[in-house]
């Protein structure tokens, strides 16, 4: 559909040092471009109104879900996780400490070289990244991904080994969200705002066996 092809854009360099990619991550203004290093590659991606909406519902299902349970979690947004040691590094659309949320709460910055990367990484792709995202992520150690293309989403759980689909987080095995927060009626959500998603994810939930 041609609205997906405007949902971001991206810009790829090629040769980019370490040193190089830090200081363009400092010098810019908030968190926009968002960057993706990979060895050198340096992939800027600049979301617009559709990429966003979809981040932003699937986190406030998550946080809605995680109220409703009890469950503690910590948001990290689009926190720039780096591992200098790997030369990467990402900075995803939400992403959430889980069953880590208590060892990072305290820290007032995350150190991916002594503390643990994000349980749970939130990413939209509706234009194809040039970097492999997934063997990025697994190179850094993240337990489990969820990806939406802006029709159909995915929940995936990898680090070490093949990436594999899920039905529900294996990463904490009660943050299970009714599929209706990734699959594709996920457009159907956000057309009706984050406060009508919000309310029938509650009443999913309440409704829904723990």
């Amino acid at each position: 559909m041609p609205q997906l092809a405007t949902a971001e854009t991206r810009t790829l360099l090629e040769q980019v040092s370490w040193e190089t990619f830090l200081e363009l991550a400092e010098d810019r203004r908030g968190s926009v471009p968002r960057m993706t290093f990979d060895q050198g590659v340096l992939e800027l991606m600049t979301p617009r109104r559709q990429h966003e909406s979809i981040g932003c519902l699937i986190g406030r299902l998550v946080e809605t879900y995680s109220e409703v349970r009890g469950i503690e979690i910590l948001s990290c947004g689009s926190t720039t996780f780096k591992r200098p040691d790997l030369a990467r590094a990402f900075e995803p659309d939400e992403s959430y400490y889980i069953a880590h949320a208590d060892e990072i709460r305290p820290k007032e910055e995350v150190d991916l070289l002594i503390d643990p990367p994000p349980d749970l990484v939130i990413e939209v792709e509706i234009t194809s990244s040039a970097i492999a995202k997934l063997g990025l992520f697994a190179a850094m150690g993240v337990p489990e991904v969820w990806r939406q293309d802006g029709r159909l989403g995915k929940q995936l759980r990898g680090r070490a080994r093949p990436w594999l689909s899920c039905l529900g987080s294996l990463t904490v095995r009660s943050l299970n969200l009714p599929r209706s927060a990734l699959k594709d009626d996920c457009r159907r959500n956000s057309s009706r705002g984050c406060a009508g998603s919000r309310l029938s994810i509650s009443k999913e939930t309440q409704g829904s066996p723990s």
